[in-house]
């Protein structure tokens, strides 16, 4: 963890001198402003950009939350039933074939503009990765063990529960931790179709006004709350899961 905190704060560091060296070149503040002037923009509205940063917050939550269940669902369902399977696999590839940006006006137009086309939106970006990679590890078990299991009488039913399950969750984590990196995709897209309140509408407001440094100041709250989500994901599976491998 040490070693992996040195390595994100130099990479950190590096982009900031980078940053600042290419704002210190003659680039004009409204297209790119310095790190001062963002740091001043985030001091100056952080009652703003923090309220704001909490409706965005709820909206990945529950849209992660919704997410990860429903693609556990779905990934479940296709493993128990080979039926099921043949329907559902040909619409979760569909969802995922349909640009978002062509279906957020649809869901503002259908949910209207409060919270729930947001987490619908975060809810399609989110349950792909999950119900794929969940779905790849429950049908990737290694058949040894299932025999195993059948020979000492377990049911199908036992079969899933302490053998396909369990061998198929470190891929469950795999899912859940990019899903964890993609969860605020579909929230802030939600935001800059419709809404008046949260990150993106923030970004959207500040861009439309040349407030640049508005702009980055929120860009760079939503970074640091998709970085915690995906090391709290992370953190919580390794004591979970921490059987298995690294």
């Amino acid at each position: 963890m040490n070693a992996n905190l040195i390595r994100g704060s130099g990479v950190f560091g590096g982009l900031l001198l980078l940053w600042w060296g290419v704002s210190l070149s003659g680039v004009p503040a409204f297209l790119l402003p310095s790190p001062a002037a963002t740091a001043g923009a985030l001091w100056h509205n952080l009652g703003y950009l923090v309220w704001n940063s909490l409706i965005t917050a709820g909206e990945i939550l529950c849209g992660l939350a919704f997410g990860v269940l429903l693609g556990v669902a779905l990934a479940l369902g296709m493993a128990i039933s080979a039926r099921l399977q043949r329907w559902l696999m040909p619409l979760v590839l569909a969802s995922q074939a349909i640009p978002v940006f062509a279906l957020a006006p649809l869901l503002v137009l259908w949910l209207g503009f409060g919270i729930g086309a947001k987490v619908t939106m975060a809810i399609l970006v989110i349950f792909f990765p999950v119900t794929s990679a969940f779905f790849d590890g429950l049908r990737r078990v290694n058949p040894d063990y299932l025999d195993l299991a059948r020979t000492m009488g377990a049911t199908p039913r036992a079969q899933l529960r302490h053998v396909r399950l369990m061998a198929a969750l470190p891929a469950l984590g795999s899912g859940l931790r990019m899903a964890a990196a993609v969860a605020p995709i579909g929230a802030i897209i939600g935001e800059w179709v419709g809404s008046a309140q949260g990150l993106g509408y923030v970004m959207l407001n500040a861009n439309a006004r040349l407030q640049t440094d508005i702009c980055f100041a929120a860009l760079f709250i939503l970074v640091v709350m998709t970085v915690a989500l995906w090391l709290t994901t992370d953190a919580l599976l390794h004591r979970l899961i921490n059987w298995s491998p690294e």
